[in-house]
């Protein structure tokens, strides 16, 4: 759940991997109090690591990072942050 809790990514993958098993990915269904179009994500490994953006939508898609980790996520949707 977001810190202002206007999104909730719901993880779809048992177990997550990284990288990606063959023929599947790391699904994420995220659900926004009110959609506004793109969902964009920044990823972070610590804070002195530059970001992996991944250009998403909000609802079902899939979230595969490059290595496995504690990753923190600034997320971007039609006007919003999280």
């Amino acid at each position: 759940m977001g810190a202002d809790r206007s999104i909730v990514g719901i993880l779809f993958a048992q177990p997550l991997t990284s990288p990606p098993a063959d023929g599947r990915g790391n699904k994420v269904l995220w659900v926004v109090q009110e959609d506004a179009g793109p969902l964009r994500i920044e990823a972070r490994l610590s804070a002195d690591d530059e970001p992996v953006v991944v250009d998403s939508v909000t609802g079902p898609s899939t979230l595969d990072l490059p290595q496995p980790g504690c990753w923190h996520l600034d997320l971007a949707w039609g006007g919003h942050t999280d």
